[in-house]
């Protein structure tokens, strides 16, 4: 058997919102247990890009795509793909932290009950994993019927972050996770994604270029977008190849 270092391979990706082209002809790898930094300007694509790896874009009116998105080698937009099976695997933590309004331990068993978990051992179990995965079980183990909403907001995005790890996933998909946090809770989300991808694989969005300079291992540079370059982190911003990304990365964009 053939083992595929790239996870997600996405080639000549085209998306259309109605009449306006919002992705034209992105290609790029994802590497398995790696983290992916997009970085670029406000409206350049980061966001629409990531939310084409797990068909997020499928919930909005009059969205076409074009191309190819192979996730483990197999296209993710085949008509035969089941989008529950995606979404399962690539999960989604979103910029606001949006935890459900229900117990810190609903919040986590919430997922597998869905897909057919109910041994009450194996929930608990699941429970402690996650939170754990997380970095956040030793502050909430003694509150775990409490409510989700009681946290703060650091520990809610941690706990989404738990959440999505209670369903197995490969990939985590991260749209600008630490925009709405502190500083000290978003050292420990960019401490945990160092982490995380020790078993999984991390694509991020952010807008604070120190962070992607931080904890990602390879980063794309969009643009009105195009994906304009991609590289090894450390080279798109000591030694871009392209003009644009070093006005950028320099502050001399615009």
């Amino acid at each position: 058997m053939i083992i595929v270092n790239n996870v997600i391979d996405i080639e000549k990706l085209n998306l259309w919102y109605g009449d306006n082209q919002a992705l034209i002809d992105v290609s790029m790898p994802v590497e398995r247990n790696k983290v992916t930094a997009l970085i670029g300007p406000s409206g350049c694509g980061k966001s629409t890009l990531l939310r084409s790896i797990n068909r997020m874009n499928d919930l909005i009116d009059n969205c076409k795509i074009e191309g190819n998105m192979m996730f483990n080698g197999e296209d993710i937009y085949d008509s035969k793909t089941d989008v529950i099976k995606v979404r399962k695997k690539i999960g989604m933590i979103f910029q606001k932290p949006n935890p459900f309004p229900m117990s810190i331990r609903d919040n986590i068993t919430y997922g597998p009950k869905i897909h057919g978990v109910t041994d009450r051992n194996e929930l608990e179990k699941i429970v402690e994993d996650s939170l754990k995965g997380a970095a956040l079980w030793e502050e909430v183990k003694d509150r775990l019927d409490k409510s989700a909403m009681t946290l703060s907001g650091g520990q809610q995005q941690r706990l989404c972050i738990a959440r999505t790890l209670s369903v197995s996933p490969e990939v985590i998909l991260m749209d600008e996770p630490t925009s709405a946090l502190d500083p000290i809770a978003t050292s420990k989300i960019e401490d945990l994604m160092i982490e995380l991808v020790k078993k999984y694989t991390v694509v991020i969005v952010t807008h604070n270029m120190q962070q992607a300079a931080r904890i990602s291992d390879r980063t794309g540079f969009m643009y009105l977008g195009e994906l304009v370059e991609f590289d090894d982190t450390e080279k798109i911003f000591e030694k871009p190849s392209m003009e644009l990304t070093d006005r950028y990365i320099s502050g001399r964009f615009g």
